[in-house]
C-alpha cells in the first residue's frame, strides 16, 4: 500500500497534522524546549494532555512534564509532530523556520549544559530519537552519540582518561548513523566486530579494548565511504539534520506501518523527534544504567521491578550482553542515589496514575531520568493494578475499567505459554505453523489424532488429544468436546472449528495452510523454513490460540487458576455496576451452563437442540427418525427421542435455577445428521465387489440386506440433497413440513419445566423458532407450541409459563419485525447468519477465498464475521427493534451469535439499545466488561455533546 494510500486512511488530527501557530500568531513553532510546557499548553485546549501527546509524542510529553516536576532530566528539546507531517506532505523537506528553530534550540541546551556542540574542549552529544502519539517499542529510529567526530573524539579520550569507553561510543554513532540515515544493512559492521574479537579469541564486546575499538572505528568510516560513496560527516550539525530527517522519515518505515496497522494506531499522526542531553553510565564505578518498573510488570505487585548495571550504556542493559543486578540491589550500592530514585518513582506513578516504565542513567554520582511512560504488561498485572489504582484512589472505578481491554481479561482465562517457551521453542526450530488464523485463544498441549471418534476415544481412556482436520463438520462435535486443541488446515475465525472451540474454551488454530493433511494415512506435513516436518497420529504437537503458531513436541503451560483472580473478580463486579447490557451464555449442556454461571450469565441465550442429537448414543435415534418414510414411524422414532431430549432440557433448567434459558428448535437440515453422499457410494460400490466374492448362501443373503438398507439410505439422502441446503430445508421450515418434530421438542422442554418446578427450582423457559422470514411460520410455530403447551399442562395438571420467540436471522425477518412481534415475546439476533444473508455471502467460502484480502487491500475495514457491520447488519437490527417495539413495548431484544462475545460488536448493540447479549461461556467475563466500557463511553460521549450544545448556544447568545 503506498504511503499516499495509508494517509488517506484516516481524517488528520487538529494537532498531529496541522500547522501550529505561535504566540503572534504569525510564526509557525515547530521546536519546544522540554522546560517550555507552559507554551505548548498556551496554544492548545484547557487541561486536554491527549492534546499535548498528539502534538509532543507520547515520550516528548512526559520529558517536558517531568522538567516542570523537577525531576533531573538531560536538557533538550522536541521538534513537533505537526512538523513530521509538514515534511511528509510536501516531499520530505523541513517546513519553513523548522531547522532554524531546531539549531536555536540546540544553543539553548549548549547554555544551559555549559558545553558546546562539536567543541573538542567541552563536547555535548545528544541522542535523536523518535516518539509517536502511541508508544511502538522499536518500530523507528534512534541514532545516540551525535556530535562525535574525530577531533572530539580524540579530546574526549584525554578529558574523560578513558579511551575505551570514547571510542566504544564513537563507533556506536558510526554504526547506527550508517544503517539508521544512510541504510546500510548492520551485518558489515558486526562482522568487523567478530573478526577483531577473534583475533584474540575473545567471545564478547566487553572484552575489547580501547585501541581495538578505535581502530574497529577507523574501519566502521570505511564502510561507511564504501557503501555511501562519501566520509562520515565530521559535521555535527550535518549529523543532526540527517538524524532528524531519518527519524521523520521511518513514521512510514515498513515495520512502523505494519505495527500500526496491527495495533490500529492511525497513520496520520507522524512522530515527534526529541533531541536530549547524552549522559553516560560508563564513565566508572559512581556511574550506571537502568530500566525499572514502578511496579511488578507481570503480576502488578506493587514493587519496584527492574534491572541495573553500573558502568555500563543503556543498550547494555536490554540487548543483555552483560548479566545486570535486580533494581533493590542499587539500595546498597548507592544508597543515595536509590533513594532519590524511588522517590521520583512514586512522583511520576502519581502524576501519570499508572504504572511507569522509567530508563535511568547515573553519571559520577548524578542521577538523570531518560524516560518514563505508561509500562507494558501482562494481562493479570493489568488487573492488578487498575485494582488497586483504584483502591489507592488514584483513579476511580470507571477508569479502571477502561485501563482493562477485553482481551486482557480473555488471556487471563486461558492456559498460555510463557514468552521465554515460546522464544526457546522457536530458536530450537519446533514452529511448524506461523500466523495462522488466532481462531480461540489459550495454549494446548496433546497428542495429534485425525478424526472425532479417535479423539473420543482416546480421551476416555486418560490421553490427551488434540484434533487435526482438514475442516471440522457438525458430526465432528463430540471428537472436539473431547479434544483439549483444534488445528485445521482450512476455515476462518468464524468457521465452524473455530465457533465451536470458542464455545468450549478449546484453543484452536484454523486456516493453517502451509499445513497438508492426510485423515487417511493419519499423517500431515508441515511446510517450514527448514525444510518438511512429518507428525503423525500419537505425536505430541504445542499449539497457540492466542498467535495462530502451532509447535513439535511438548511446551509447557501455564493455566490460570480463574477462582483464585480476585482482583479480576472485584474489577467484574465493578463492571456489572456500570453496565446496561445483560450478558447471557450460549450453552448446551447442563456443565456448560454452570461454567457459564460462574463466569457471570445472568441466563442462557441459545442452546442448540441439534448438538445434543449428534451424540454417539442419539444419531441411531434420529437417522431412524429421518429414515421414517410415514408420519407414524416418525412419530415411534420420536417417541423415543423425546425422554432423552427431556432429560438435556431438564439439566439446563437445573443448573441455571430460575435464570432464563431460551432453547432454540432443530434448525440444520436433516441431511447433517446422515452419512454424506459420496462416502455412501463409496461404500455401495465396495458392498456390491464383495458380494461376487461370497460362496455361501448365508452369506450372499447378509450381504444382500446390507447392500439393500444402504441403498434406501442413499435413496433417502438423495431425497434431502440441496444446491444451497443453508438456504434450504432448515429452521422453521423443518418444523412446518414436518410438525411432529417441533411438538416433540417444545413437549420435552415443557415437561422438563414441570419436573424441576415439582422439585421447587424455579425455572423461565422461553422457546425460540430458527431462521423465520415471514409472520405466517410464526402462526404455524405459534399454534403447535400453545397446542402442546396445553396438553403438557393437562397431563400433569400443573402449566408451566414460557416465553415464545424467534430468532432473526433473515433480512425479511428485521423488515418486517413489526408483524412478527405480533406473535413473537423476544427477539434473538442471529448474525452469524444475517450477516451472511445480508452479504450475499456463504462465511467459510469468504473467507477462505477473498474476504481475507477484501480485508488486506481496505476493500472492507474489517471482517464483518468477527466485528458486526454497522452500515449494513447493524441498520437491520436497528430498524427491527424500533418497529417490533412499536407493536411490542416490552419486547425483549438481544444477539446470541460469535458477535456476543466481541467487544467492538457489544459497543454497537448497547448503542442500539439491545437488552442482552449472548456468547461463549468463556466469553462472559470478557463480555461483562465489554459491556461496561460501552457504557461508559456512551456517558461520556453524552455530557461531550452537552458540554458542546451548551457553548454553541452559549456562543450563539453573544453573538
Amino acid at each position: 500500500m503506498s504511503e499516499a494510500a495509508i494517509k488517506g486512511q484516516e481524517p488528520v488530527d487538529a494537532v498531529a497534522g496541522g500547522a501550529v501557530k505561535g504566540a503572534d500568531g504569525v510564526d509557525t513553532v515547530w521546536v519546544y524546549g522540554f522546560d517550555e510546557l507552559d507554551k505548548v499548553e498556551a496554544i492548545l485546549p484547557p487541561n486536554d494532555w491527549e492534546a499535548a501527546r498528539s502534538l509532543l509524542g507520547g515520550k516528548g510529553a512526559n520529558l517536558f512534564e517531568m522538567t516542570r516536576l523537577g525531576v533531573p532530566v538531560p536538557p533538550g528539546f522536541t521538534v513537533t509532530t505537526a512538523a513530521c507531517n509538514a515534511y511528509l506532505e510536501h516531499d520530505r523537506a523541513f517546513p519553513p523556520g523548522m531547522w532554524e528553530q531546531e539549531l536555536a534550540a540546540l544553543k539553548r541546551v549548549e547554555q544551559t549544559t555549559g558545553k558546546g556542540f562539536g567543541d573538542p574542549a567541552n563536547p555535548l552529544l545528544v541522542s535523536c530519537r523518535s516518539g509517536a502519539k502511541f508508544s511502538m517499542p522499536g518500530m523507528m529510529d534512534t541514532v545516540l552519540n551525535i556530535g562525535l567526530t574525530d577531533a572530539v573524539a580524540e579530546s574526549m579520550a584525554e578529558l574523560t582518561g578513558d579511551p575505551r569507553f570514547v571510542y566504544d561510543a564513537y563507533r556506536r554513532l558510526v554504526q547506527m548513523f550508517g544503517c539508521v540515515v544512510m541504510g546500510i544493512d548492520d551485518e558489515p559492521f558486526e562482522e568487523v566486530i567478530e573478526e577483531v574479537k577473534a583475533e584474540r579469541g575473545l567471545k564478547l564486546d566487553v572484552e575489547l579494548n580501547a585501541e581495538e575499538w578505535k581502530r574497529i572505528t577507523g574501519r566502521f568510516q570505511k564502510l561507511f565511504k564504501a557503501f555511501t560513496g562519501q566520509e562520515f560527516p565530521q559535521e555535527p550539525e550535518k549529523q543532526l539534520e540527517l538524524a532528524t530527517r531519518a527519524v521523520f522519515n521511518s513514521w512510514f518505515g515498513k515495520r512502523a506501518v505494519d505495527y500500526r496497522n496491527a495495533t490500529g494506531i492511525r497513520h496520520d499522526l507522524g512522530t515527534a523527534v526529541n533531541i536530549q542531553t547524552v549522559v553516560f553510565g560508563n564513565m566508572g564505578i559512581g556511574s550506571g544504567t537502568g530500566v525499572a518498573f514502578t511496579r511488578n510488570p507481570v503480576d502488578g505487585r506493587n514493587e519496584l521491578y527492574g534491572d541495573y548495571l553500573l558502568n555500563a550504556q543503556g543498550e547494555d542493559v536490554v540487548a543483555g550482553i552483560r548479566n545486570t543486578e535486580p533494581i533493590a540491589k542499587l539500595r546498597s550500592e548507592m544508597p543515595d542515589v536509590y533513594a532519590e530514585f524511588v522517590s521520583i518513582c512514586e512522583r511520576l506513578e502519581h502524576r501519570f496514575r499508572d504504572m511507569q516504565d522509567v530508563e535511568f542513567t547515573v553519571e559520577r554520582g548524578k542521577l538523570w531520568m531518560l524516560q518514563t511512560r505508561n509500562g507494558k504488561r501482562t494481562a493479570r498485572a493489568a488487573i492488578q493494578i487498575a485494582v488497586d489504582l483504584a483502591d489507592e484512589g488514584l483513579i476511580d472505578q470507571r477508569e479502571a475499567l477502561l485501563r482493562v481491554t477485553p482481551d486482557q481479561v480473555d488471556q487471563l482465562l486461558h492456559p498460555q505459554y510463557t514468552e521465554a517457551t515460546r522464544t526457546e521453542a522457536v530458536e530450537a526450530g519446533k514452529r511448524i505453523v506461523e500466523g495462522a488464523v488466532n481462531a480461540s485463544p489459550g495454549a494446548a498441549v496433546g497428542r495429534v489424532v485425525f478424526d472425532a471418534d479417535t479423539a473420543e476415544e482416546w480421551a476416555k481412556r486418560g490421553e490427551t488429544v488434540i484434533m487435526v482436520r482438514p475442516e471440522t463438520k457438525p458430526d465432528d462435535v463430540h471428537g472436539m468436546i473431547a479434544a483439549k486443541g483444534i488445528l485445521t488446515s482450512r476455515g476462518g475465525a468464524t468457521s465452524h472449528a473455530a465457533v465451536v472451540a470458542r464455545q468450549f474454551g478449546t484453543p484452536a488454530v484454523c486456516g493453517a495452510e502451509t499445513l497438508r493433511i492426510d485423515v487417511e494415512r493419519k499423517a500431515m506435513a508441515a511446510t517450514t523454513e527448514g525444510g518438511t516436518v512429518y507428525v503423525r497420529e500419537g505425536d505430541w504437537i504445542s499449539l497457540d490460540g492466542a498467535t495462530g503458531d502451532v509447535f513439535v513436541g511438548q511446551l509447557a503451560t501455564h493455566e490460570p487458576d480463574v477462582a483464585k483472580e480476585e482482583a479480576l473478580a472485584k474489577l467484574l463486579s465493578w463492571a456489572d455496576v456500570h453496565r446496561k447490557l445483560g450478558v447471557w451464555a450460549n450453552a448446551d449442556y447442563p456443565a456448560d451452563a454452570r461454567r457459564a454461571r460462574s463466569f457471570g450469565a445472568e441466563g442462557i441465550g441459545l442452546c442448540r437442540t441439534e448438538h445434543m442429537f449428534f451424540e454417539e448414543s442419539r444419531l441411531p435415534l434420529v437417522q431412524s427418525m429421518i429414515m421414517a418414510d410415514t408420519a407414524e414411524r416418525r412419530a415411534g422414532a420420536l417417541d423415543l427421542l423425546l425422554p432423552v431430549q427431556r432429560a438435556d432440557f431438564q439439566g439446563l433448567f437445573e443448573a441455571m435455577e430460575g435464570r432464563p434459558v431460551i432453547i432454540r428448535l432443530l434448525d440444520p437440515p436433516l441431511h447433517e445428521f446422515l452419512p454424506a453422499y459420496d462416502d455412501l457410494q463409496l461404500e455401495l460400490s465396495d458392498l456390491k465387489v464383495h458380494l461376487q466374492h461370497h460362496d455361501s448362501l448365508s452369506k450372499i443373503d447378509d450381504a444382500l440386506a446390507e447392500v439393500r438398507k444402504k441403498e434406501d439410505l442413499l435413496a433417502r439422502v438423495r431425497d434431502l440433497r440441496e444446491a444451497n441446503p443453508m438456504l434450504g430445508l432448515r429452521g422453521v421450515r423443518l418444523g412446518v413440513i414436518y410438525p411432529e418434530i417441533t411438538a416433540m421438542q417444545v413437549r420435552a422442554i415443557l415437561e422438563a419445566a414441570v419436573n424441576v418446578q415439582r422439585k421447587g427450582i424455579p425455572v423461565e423457559p422461553e422457546i425460540m423458532i430458527p431462521l423465520t422470514s415471514d409472520v405466517g411460520e410464526m402462526a404455524v410455530m405459534r399454534e403447535i407450541v400453545d397446542r402442546v403447551a396445553a396438553q403438557v399442562a393437562e397431563e400433569s395438571h400443573n402449566g408451566v409459563a414460557f416465553k415464545f420467540g424467534t430468532m432473526i436471522e433473515i433480512p425479511r425477518a428485521a423488515l418486517t419485525a413489526g408483524k412478527i412481534a405480533e406473535s413473537a415475546e423476544f427477539f434473538s439476533f442471529g448474525t452469524n447468519d444475517l450477516t451472511q444473508t445480508t452479504y450475499g455471502i456463504s462465511r467459510d467460502d469468504a473467507e477462505g477465498k477473498f474476504l481475507m484480502r477484501y480485508v488486506e487491500e481496505g476493500v472492507i475495514p474489517t471482517n464483518p464475521f468477527q466485528h458486526l457491520d454497522p452500515d449494513g447488519v447493524g441498520q437491520l437490527l436497528r430498524f427491527a427493534v424500533a418497529e417490533g417495539r412499536k407493536t411490542r413495548s416490552d419486547l425483549h431484544v438481544g444477539i446470541c451469535g460469535e458477535h456476543g462475545g466481541d467487544p467492538q460488536s457489544i459497543a454497537l448493540c448497547h448503542d442500539i439499545g439491545l437488552d442482552y447479549v449472548s456468547c461463549s461461556p468463556f466469553r462472559v467475563p470478557v463480555a461483562r466488561l465489554a459491556a461496561a466500557q460501552a457504557a461508559i463511553h456512551a456517558a461520556e460521549d453524552e455530557l461531550a455533546a452537552a458540554a458542546a450544545a451548551e457553548l454553541a448556544a452559549a456562543k450563539a447568545a453573544t453573538a
